[in-house]
């Protein structure tokens, strides 16, 4: 299927007139929670505004471009005429959105490097594996992963790892959250120890079959 050039260059402008809109309302008096709600609002249209600059700058036409595959591109699935839901699709991955309700929650100004961190993560969902993002301290692997988490509609639970940790505890960790369709965010992973980690790999590995067996 191919795309009308022209259509991008319509939603380019309502793009920016809607964050035209947004910056003249932020500059008023507001409610904190219309303020965060505003600002969340104005992040995700940037990004919104930077990514439709692309695709014109790249003259992506037609659906199949990896320009447009590699977006985080949200559709409404319909069942019989009724609208059943969200589904989320980046390159080979589906996922349905969780429909979490997170409150006024911020949002990560979106990077190049963020956007390559979600297509890793969604990339190894599609296959029901987890995903160990590396790098130095202080970099933003955590908020990133929280931040698709939002993106997506899901819960997730941040878990501070540490040499007390035992078997029995992650047991009980991963339990609520596969009960609940949560994520877990295991900070410090490489803090367990290494008796510790062996189990800890054995029930991530039923979990991953679980989830392969449907």
């Amino acid at each position: 299927m191919y795309a009308d050039p022209f259509a991008l260059e319509d939603h380019l402008k309502i793009i920016l007139q809607t964050l035209t809109d947004f910056t003249g309302l932020i500059c008023g008096k507001l409610k904190d929670i219309a303020r965060k709600v505003l600002v969340s609002l104005i992040t995700t249209d940037v990004h919104n505004r930077d990514i439709v600059r692309d695709l014109i700058d790249s003259g992506v036409q037609n659906i199949n471009e990896f320009d447009w595959q590699k977006q985080l591109r949200y559709y409404v699935t319909k069942e019989e005429g009724v609208e059943a839901g969200i589904l989320v699709k980046q390159v080979a991955a589906e996922i349905e959105y969780g429909n979490e309700y997170m409150g006024a929650t911020s949002r990560l100004v979106v990077t190049p490097l963020t956007d390559r961190c979600w297509i890793t993560i969604t990339g190894a969902m599609a296959i029901n594996l987890g995903a160990a993002p590396a790098g130095p301290a202080g970099t933003g692997k955590t908020e990133s992963t929280k931040d698709l988490a939002k993106a997506l509609g899901i819960y997730c639970v941040v878990f501070n790892c540490s040499d007390q940790i035992d078997f029995k505890m992650m047991e009980r960790l991963f339990s609520g959250v596969a009960q609940t369709g949560a994520w877990t965010c295991l900070d410090e992973f490489n803090r367990i120890e290494v008796e510790v980690l062996s189990v800890i790999a054995q029930q991530l590995l039923d979990i991953k079959e679980a989830k392969s067996a449907g």
